[in-house]
């Protein structure tokens, strides 16, 4: 990237270009996180996407990487680059609350491996970022934050549960944002914002976070997560473009063997684009795209076309239909575990959310999934890895929708059983990819209707720099998508 112009403000600029700014002492880290402060400052009382700022603690670490650069020690690829951090993820000092009143107490005293590879590569927490209570909704509300907007449309939801993410970045409040995903979490809320997702192969960045402890009458008792967490969520980035995404996927991606998915070591760069086959799934049986969706599938395989890739098309892929109905069946039978703590804590819109949820998983797979039907689930899911990781390999990648609608009216899921049922049936896109952990990227291709419409890019594991070079000629061949620009 070349010399930032001096005539637009910090906060606009891009994460690669301020990382190399600092890195050459042009531009200040407390001159950044001032800018970003003052844009927080002017957007977030209407978005209510970050939710924890505490300005002297970000200006003083700000400082801090100043210092080291003067020093001329050696900086890491993020040195002085703010970034926010979920509320469901343990920052030391700050609650891992996930939304919930009831936690709001439960201070973090240790940062996550995700938050300290981000710290260690220099980059300055600034700000919690809202989700939904217990992360578990495709809508950013929970009754001890409140509500977050999408920048583009209040009456649409940011996604979630990274919305409050997706939101700030969207607005230019930090230029990168770490997020989660088990169901769409970081690759739903940037298409709603029309910003970068980054779901990595699970095992590539560390989920890895302090113990958690339970009290019973018999004296604290560690938590153990269920297979789902394990298998399915990641941790990832959030950012403008796909430059950033890339920047920052890179800075997080630190062994962590601690992980029982976790690996020692990634695959080489990707091939040239004319080496690379991309399949177009357009959709599945259970539901019909909204036609913006269809515009931007077609843009995004012609712009890639033009680059050289040999793109196909079908219309569904049954691997990936099998694979979102396994998402329903495991998904919620881990979270059946867990549901008399979300029902006791939870505040209502997400037993109601919960309530559609399994409503919904019930009409595929039955009221109450027999032990022997979870179990062939995983096994079925074994399966299906080897099947999806044969057909891509590491020389194609899958174009799919981000989602068969554009972003939902807010609270949908609120709404009822029928629209419950459309929800769900429109995530295929965002459920099929985590039940088999490969990694995925959404971008935004065009606006309609005022809204960012994006799309998905899936690559075969661990072939992230594959599925983001493919991202980055569409970005190139696509006109910038910025909020700002709309309301200048």
């Amino acid at each position: 990237m070349g010399k930032p112009d001096p005539s637009t403000a910090l906060w606009q600029r891009s994460a690669t270009e301020l990382a190399a700014a600092i890195r050459t002492r042009e531009v200040s880290s407390e001159e950044l996180v001032r800018s970003c402060l003052n844009r927080i400052a002017e957007t977030n009382p209407r978005l209510n996407a970050l939710v924890d700022v505490r300005p002297e603690e970000a200006l003083a670490a700000a400082r801090r990487a100043d210092a080291q650069v003067a020093a001329g020690g050696e900086l890491g690829p993020l040195h002085g680059i703010p970034v926010s951090i979920k509320i469901n993820t343990d920052q030391e000092g700050y609650a891992t609350s996930n939304g919930v009143a009831a936690l709001a107490g439960r201070t973090a005293t240790a940062d996550a491996a995700c938050v300290t590879a981000l710290r260690e590569a220099g980059a300055v927490p600034l700000g919690r970022s809202n989700s939904p209570g217990f992360s578990f909704r495709w809508f950013s509300t929970n009754e001890l934050y409140g509500r977050t907007l999408n920048p583009w449309d209040a009456d649409r939801t940011p996604g979630g549960s990274s919305g409050g993410s997706a939101s700030s970045l969207a607005a230019g409040m930090t230029p990168l944002a770490q997020g989660n995903d088990i169901g769409g979490s970081i690759r739903f809320p940037a298409a709603c914002c029309g910003v970068v997702g980054v779901r990595p192969t699970v095992g590539r960045v560390s989920d890895y976070g302090p113990p958690a402890f339970a009290d019973t009458p018999d004296g604290p008792v560690e938590l153990d997560f269920p297979p789902t967490v394990h298998n399915c969520a990641v941790q990832g980035p959030l950012a403008r473009n796909v430059a950033d995404a890339r920047l920052a996927l890179h800075a997080m991606s630190v062994p962590d063997l601690r992980m029982p998915q976790g690996v020692p070591a990634f695959p080489a760069a990707a091939r040239p684009a004319d080496q690379i086959a991309v399949t177009v799934v357009r959709g599945n049986a259970d539901v019909k795209n909204d036609a913006a969706v269809d515009r931007a599938l077609d843009a995004a395989a012609a712009r890639l076309a033009d680059a050289g890739y040999a793109v196909e098309e079908v219309d569904q892929l049954s691997l990936l239909t099998e694979a979102a109905r396994l998402w329903a069946l495991l998904i919620t039978e881990d979270i059946r575990l867990i549901l008399p703590v979300v029902q006791q804590l939870g505040d209502e819109a997400i037993r109601t959310a919960l309530g559609g949820h399994f409503g919904y998983a019930a009409e595929v797979w039955g009221e109450r999934p027999s032990l022997e039907t979870y179990i062939n689930g995983w096994a079925r899911r074994a399966t299906l890895i080897t099947r999806l990781q044969e057909l891509l390999g590491r020389q194609r990648l899958l174009l799919t929708p981000a989602c068969a609608e554009l972003p939902f009216e807010q609270d949908a899921d609120q709404a009822g059983p029928d629209r419950n049922r459309e929800l769900f049936s429109a995530m295929w896109p965002m459920t099929a990819v985590p039940i088999l952990g490969f990694p995925a990227v959404t971008l935004p291709v065009a606006l309609d209707g005022g809204l960012p419409v994006g799309v998905q890019l899936v690559g075969g594991r661990f072939e992230e720099d594959l599925v983001l070079d493919a991202a980055q000629v569409i970005e190139d061949r696509t006109p910038a998508i910025r909020v700002w620009d709309r309301e200048a």
